[in-house]
């Protein structure tokens, strides 16, 4: 059984053998994920070596102190936090051998083709359709949208409908697809910030084999919730220290600028300072469990007190520097590589997390999981829900 003492000496022999200050990056990270220190979790061969989830930290303290490099994760975080652990629960042995690897050293960046422009919070009622052919391979068409990555993505994790004629949340089939077919059309989406983060992805007979399929044939909302149970977590569940996150420049800016200090102000952020750190301990003990299992719906609450969160830091902090706060650095049209909250001004936190209460499920959606799967209470009558997809109003 690996224990903490041995990854610490595996980690050892991984720097000693590759010294960060002579080993590229490159050779560096892929030394480390056929240490199996990539993710301690995950079988051997496929980056890990089958140990406790928990035990990870020990392996990221050994390398952050040496100097090591990391493979970007906020870059490649859809990948990391979505498409991986999906593809090992459902994943072939195949499959996983094929992605995996190239996924966690960053040398294939992945996207999520889950919302359709009807189909955002009911998710469910999604219109693309794949159709299998005589030649084992599928033919996907229909529209994506709000796909963060998609201009860098090489992959993508995609549901369709591949039967109409089953309920909306039966039917439905989840693929790995090739964002370089010639049938993928990315498209930017300028947001209120200036930049095009988000795309909308259009899909003209897009093939995929059926070896690309992940899990059964009409299993595909199973496997999807899978993946928004790891977003979810993945979204809301920083992993920084104290006074991380939104709630680190309001507060530098409140030592710094003592003449823009009021009473009020200092009740509002000790209140939004304490649920900052309620919040983050929160997150720490939902990754704890992760050791254990599977995520299961609490990451629907963190990521809820995310968005609120960082809605009424971001105001708070406008609302702090008066006229300066309505400043804004750049509107520039760009197509960013990942979403920078601390490493801009406060008026771009302030827009882009208006975003927070709809990416990764919106927050209506979230507290009705939050209220039925979390505190049992009873559901919402569903009219819809035994009636075949092909027969519903759109």
């Amino acid at each position: 059984m690996t224990d903490a003492d041995d990854l610490r000496a595996r980690t050892r022999a991984l720097l000693a053998a590759r010294p960060p200050a002579t080993t590229s990056r490159a050779d560096f990270l892929a030394a480390r994920f056929d240490a199996g220190l990539a993710w301690v979790h995950y079988p051997e061969g496929l980056g890990g070596l089958g140990a406790a989830r928990s035990l990870q930290s020990v392996v990221d303290a050994e390398l952050a102190a040496a100097g090591a490099p990391d493979n970007d994760p906020r870059r490649i975080g859809i990948g990391l936090g979505m498409a991986a652990p999906t593809i090992l629960a459902y994943g072939t042995e195949e499959q996983k051998r094929r992605f995996l690897r190239p996924l966690w050293l960053g040398e294939e960046v992945w996207c999520q083709l889950f919302s359709e422009p009807g189909a955002g919070s009911d998710l469910a009622a999604l219109s693309t359709r794949a159709v299998l052919g005589d030649d084992g391979v599928w033919t996907v068409t229909g529209q994506k949208v709000w796909t963060s990555s998609a201009h860098l993505a090489r992959w993508a994790i995609l549901i369709a409908r591949t039967d109409p004629a089953q309920p909306k949340h039966r039917g439905i089939t989840y693929f790995l697809c090739d964002m370089t077919d010639p049938g993928v059309e990315v498209r930017p989406l300028r947001q209120i910030t200036g930049e095009a983060e988000f795309n909308e992805v259009f899909l003209t007979d897009v093939r995929i084999p059926d070896a690309h399929r992940l899990g059964e044939v009409g299993d595909g909302w199973q496997v999807a919730r899978t993946t928004l149970m790891n977003e979810r977590v993945s979204i809301g569940g920083s992993t920084g220290g104290r006074e991380s996150g939104m709630i680190a420049p309001l507060a530098r800016t409140w030592r710094e600028r003592p003449e823009l200090r009021t009473h009020a102000l200092h009740q509002r952020l000790v209140t939004l300072w304490v649920e900052a750190e309620v919040a983050r301990l929160t997150g720490e003990r939902l990754r704890q469990q992760l050791a254990v299992g599977q995520p299961g719906p609490e990451g629907s609450g963190l990521k809820l007190s995310f968005a609120r969160l960082n809605q009424q830091i971001s105001g708070l902090e406008v609302e702090l520097l008066g006229d300066e706060g309505l400043l804004y650095d750049d509107w520039t049209m760009r197509r960013p590589e990942l979403v920078d909250f601390t490493g801009r001004g406060p008026g771009y936190r302030y827009l882009r997390s208006k975003g927070n209460s709809i990416e990764g499920g919106t927050s209506e959606v979230l507290l009705n999981i939050v209220a039925e799967r979390v505190l049992g209470l009873p559901t919402e009558p569903r009219t819809d829900k035994d009636v075949a997809w092909k027969d519903l109003a759109r």
